[in-house]
């Protein structure tokens, strides 16, 4: 895919892979102790040779700001180290606040919702990569739903993602927490709009997100709903620190 960037096209490219990569590592988009990208995936980002990726890495590593070993090349900018959100982190938005809360996440290889279809500018009937959520108390009170459907975009640049195709059957556990950082991994800026309605019944409020790239490709579509009467919406979202907008 193209890569564009806002360095100085006078330096040398293994000094603006460099300067790109810093960025990474410093914005968090590449945690401390996480594994870069190998040398074939960030030549192929970047439009350079292996060799000028190599020489980007150099610096980087006389820097003391990543470490290579037989298992790859590791980032290690001072901070505290990646963890795994507590529970069910995608869609974002749909964390229970409810103790003893029983959450279920699948993904689907199916037609997705026609609303969504549109949104995503896929053909009627094209099957996609749909992600369903579900939480509730043990009495049935404060239950959660929330669909995703991802568009052809998302699943052809983002390669984690696009893995999930051969075993999305319904009936695994999907848990997709890194979904957004496989994006940004992949040279993706993400945008957002969210709008709040109430979907006819006053007891019951719905999130509508559409995400899409710095091209204004669609990403990914969530509609999740929620009891309003059993719990507070507690909505998030977590953006890149560059380069991002959010829309209303």
């Amino acid at each position: 895919m193209a890569h564009s960037t806002t360095h100085d096209d006078l330096q040398p490219l293994y000094a603006r892979i460099a300067s790109e990569l810093l960025g990474a590592l410093r914005d968090g988009t590449i945690a401390p102790g996480e594994r870069l990208p190998g040398e074939r995936q960030l030549a192929a980002r970047f439009g350079a040779s292996r060799e000028t990726v190599r020489q980007a890495l150099d610096i980087l590593r006389r820097d003391g700001l990543v470490s290579t070993d037989r298992r790859g090349t590791h980032a290690e900018l001072p901070g505290p180290p990646a963890q795994q959100p507590p529970s069910l982190g995608f869609p974002l938005g749909a964390h229970m606040s409810r103790p003893l809360a029983v959450d279920r996440a699948t993904v689907h290889w199916q037609t997705p919702p026609p609303e969504h279809a549109a949104a995503l500018g896929l053909a009627p009937w094209r099957p996609t990569l749909v992600h369903r959520y579900e939480s509730a108390a043990p009495d049935g009170h404060g239950r959660r739903t929330a669909v995703t459907s991802f568009s052809a975009v998302a699943l052809s640049e983002v390669e984690e993602l696009a893995r999930y195709r051969d075993r999305a059957d319904g009936r695994s556990s999907a848990q997709l927490q890194r979904v957004y950082d496989w994006m940004r991994r992949a040279g993706l800026t993400l945008h957002h709009r969210d709008s709040i309605t109430g979907p006819g019944d006053a007891a019951s409020v719905r999130v509508r997100r559409r995400v899409h790239d710095q091209y204004a490709r669609p990403l990914e579509i969530t509609d999740l709903v929620v009891d309003a009467e059993q719990d507070a919406l507690v909505y998030e979202f977590t953006l890149p620190a560059v380069g991002a907008t959010a829309g209303p």
